[in-house]
């Protein structure tokens, strides 16, 4: 294994995203399990809950002695510099699946814990199901400055399609609720691609769909496409040939769409899948994965990033549970993040942004070959109208860039630097 990069301690960020770490919570629990969910998810009674939050309590002072014995260190990673935490996100499965005294007891015990500053942006993510008046005024009261509503879609059949158990006028009586509630930001989670999305009237039944998105009074939409995977549900049946995945071309049209449709309803794109109002709406702590700045996982499956080494948590919550009973980390492995992959995930990350990719900055900061391996092939992408080239030399993609951007990351040689 090549030893850890020792990336510059200040490479530029976009606008809006801090050098400050982030916290994560995965809440493990969903009411049912949609049937594309590859998800570390479960249904859970009272009993499960309550057993989480006594075992997240003694991970978050775990995590507490791991970030004390950061100081004492003679190389400690970049994260002891990241910290306070300026994000905390309540993830999932669905957060609001817990009741409202355990998501307090959650909220307060990290912050009487670890080191999160008092202007730190709390996000949740919830279900329409579980949306009322006075739980969003509870939520509010507890520090929620976005509010993440899983709504996937409006129309009743796509949503039924998709497992959920609300439907449009759901989401749309909570969108005026959460209005009324006056937290900061709301976003919307939608997924496109059905099967059965070929068809142009499935098409124009989608563009619909995007334009009431549009009309509603919401802040951020997060768009992804349907993703068969396998153990799942939906990878099971289309194994045996009872669903066929929408085809690339297909998918391709309703990426289109979906960006056309959202940033002419006032959605501008800022990263393949995140669109938003206004730039203070976009997500301060997604940001933070797609830029390289620490973060830290808790809960089954939570991912964390020193700056210099990856970790992730068990998956299976029973697992996860046991480690922490007998004290000891939850940490089903770990890897380190050598010059090539933490300047190929650069390279990747930037090019799904607005914001494009600086390869000169990606050599220094990672130390690596980069620009003359790849010089004509950054041309070639120009002259295919997949990026624009700047007059700094930053490479911006297009909307057919964003496309495709995981595939052009792909594409690109890089070496450790001689």
């Amino acid at each position: 294994m090549r030893p850890a990069a020792a990336p510059s301690p200040d490479p530029p960020l976009p606008d809006g995203v801090t050098r400050r770490a982030g916290l994560y919570v995965h809440v493990p629990f969903c009411g049912a399990i949609c049937p594309y969910c590859d998800f570390a998810v479960r249904r859970g009674g009272d009993d499960a809950k309550r057993a989480y939050v006594d075992a997240l309590g003694r991970e978050i002072a775990l995590t507490r002695a791991h970030l004390d014995r950061l100081g004492a260190r003679d190389d400690p990673p970049p994260l002891r510099d990241a910290l306070p935490f300026d994000t905390l996100y309540l993830g999932g499965g669905t957060p609001s699946a817990l009741d409202d005294a355990q998501l307090t007891t959650i909220v307060e015990t990290l912050r009487a814990a670890l080191p999160i500053a008092d202007d730190a942006r709390l996000f949740l993510e919830a279900n329409p199901e579980d949306v009322t008046p006075a739980r969003l005024a509870h939520w509010r009261a507890l520090g929620v400055a976005t509010l993440s509503l899983g709504s996937q879609r409006l129309d009743d059949r796509a949503l039924a399609f998709l497992g959920r158990h609300h439907r449009g006028d759901d989401v749309r009586r909570v969108v005026d609720q959460v209005r009324a509630a006056a937290i900061d930001t709301l976003s919307l989670d939608l997924i496109y691609g059905l099967p059965d999305e070929a068809e142009a009237d499935a098409q124009a039944a989608w563009t619909r769909e995007l334009d009431a998105v549009g009309a509603l009074d919401i802040d951020h939409v997060s768009a992804y496409q349907l993703a068969v995977e396998p153990g799942t549900v939906f990878g099971k049946r289309a194994a045996r040939g009872a669903l066929t995945p929408l085809a690339d071309g297909a998918q391709a049209i309703a990426f289109h769409l979906t960006h056309a449709r959202l940033a002419a309803a006032g959605l501008a794109p800022y990263e393949a899948c995140s669109f938003a109002r206004a730039p203070h709406h976009r997500s301060r702590h997604n940001r933070k994965y797609w830029h390289h700045v620490p973060y830290v996982g808790l809960g089954p499956s939570a991912h964390s990033f020193d700056g210099r080494v990856r970790w992730w948590n068990e998956r299976h919550l029973p697992r996860w549970q046991r480690a922490l009973a007998a004290d000891a980390p939850p940490i089903a492995d770990r890897e380190t993040i050598d010059a090539v992959a933490g300047a190929t995930e650069s390279l990747l990350l930037g090019l799904r942004t607005v914001h494009g990719v600086d390869p000169a900055t990606i050599e220094r900061r990672w130390r690596v070959t980069l620009i003359a391996a790849n010089r004509d092939r950054f041309a070639a992408w120009a002259d295919a109208g997949l990026i624009a080239r700047r007059a700094d030399d930053r490479l911006v993609p297009t909307r057919d860039g964003l496309a495709v951007a995981d595939g052009l990351a792909a594409s690109c040689a890089i070496a450790p630097a001689a």
